[in-house]
């Protein structure tokens, strides 16, 4: 005999039913970024590992998915008492405060990228790194390099020099063309120095000493170098002053910098672990994107839904089914917000 589906379902199996799709689909989530975090937590064992402050975008994005769950609750309480118009302003809220988290989130990747942390670095400059190949004197002193500052007798260029020695090393940014380059002119209060010899600009080439052309290999050294200098980096990648706006670990411990070379305890780094980290990538600041994008985009998916259900709110008719939609939808919302408060914790005592 075959089953009668012309009766409609008791709606109480009914909402038994789509609670359980959404407590099926929170608990994949949940074993999702358990896999995630926990290869986080493994993958720090004998790499090293960047560790730095979280992006004031993902703190006030934190706020606002705060701000929604109370909103959302209020919501639900006005659609029980059949309270239409306040069903109708807070979930306008709720909505509100996602994009709202959409928002920020997307403002704290750009804090992360202005800082130099992109989802795929390395830790240590090696191309073009200052000093490897080219030197470059300012006024008659050499300029050299501590971490990530740039200095003249110790002393760190001001804002003016700086962007002159920008000025000057742009001529280098786009000199390693296959087709060769040509550079008209160079400021006078500027040398540019390559293995310890000066070198001069003639014919819109770069010329040692002995009249021999700066070749390609190295003129791409010089625009790697160029590219450092613009965006403020020396030894590190990410961008600021280790230990105050970053840090370096190696299977728990910090590392120090000194003479531009980095100490593990009181000892300069070995041989073997300098070539590691010259080697590494910024495994850290990875992880950090890939999880976070990941809550975002379910985030993102999650907002079409609220769209629906503000539009359920501006119905002429609510009935029982509108009101489980929103309990329905509040259920996996707040579980969402509880989740990134989770992700935040572990990256603030973790990261």
């Amino acid at each position: 005999m075959k089953p009668d589906y012309s009766k409609e379902l008791d709606p109480v199996v009914r909402e038994k039913m789509k609670k359980n799709l959404v407590y099926v689909s929170i608990f994949s989530i949940v074993m999702l970024f358990a896999g995630f975090t926990s290869g986080y937590i493994v993958s720090m064992g004998d790499v090293f590992w960047l560790k730095y402050p979280l992006p004031l975008g993902f703190w006030i994005s934190t706020t606002l998915i705060a701000l929604s769950s109370i909103f959302y609750i209020i919501a639900i309480k006005a659609a029980k008492k059949r309270n239409l118009g306040q069903v109708k302003v807070f979930m306008i809220a709720t909505l509100l405060s996602g994009i709202g988290f959409a928002v920020f989130q997307i403002l704290g990747y750009g804090q992360l990228i202005d800082e130099g942390a992109n989802f795929r670095n390395s830790i240590m400059v090696t191309d073009g790194r200052y000093g490897d190949y080219f030197e470059i004197k300012y006024k008659g002193q050499f300029i050299e390099v501590d971490a990530n500052d740039y200095l003249i007798k110790g002393k760190v260029l001001s804002e003016g020099q700086m962007n002159e020695l920008k000025s000057f090393v742009k001529n280098f940014e786009n000199t390693d063309k296959p087709s060769g380059y040509n550079i008209p002119s160079l400021s006078s209060n500027f040398v540019l120095y390559f293995k310890n010899e000066p070198l001069t600009l003639q014919n819109g080439k770069l010329m040692k000493p002995n009249g021999e052309v700066i070749q390609y290999l190295d003129m791409k050294r010089l625009k790697f170098l160029a590219w450092n200098i613009r965006d403020g980096r020396g030894d590190f990648f990410h961008k600021g002053k280790l230990g105050k706006d970053f840090h370096i670990y190696y299977k728990g411990k910090e590392l120090n910098y000194k003479n531009r070379s980095l100490m593990f305890g009181n000892k300069i780094l070995s041989a073997p672990l300098q070539n590691k980290i010259n080697q590494s990538r910024d495994t850290s600041t990875s992880y950090l994107y890939l999880i976070t994008a990941l809550h975002f985009l379910h985030i993102f998916g999650a907002l079409f839904y609220l769209i629906k259900m503000v539009k359920i709110s501006f119905s002429s008719s609510f009935d029982d089914k509108n009101e489980l939609s929103l309990r329905l939808g509040a259920i996996f919302w707040h579980f969402l917000g509880l989740l990134w408060l989770y992700l935040l914790l572990f990256f603030l005592f973790i990261h």
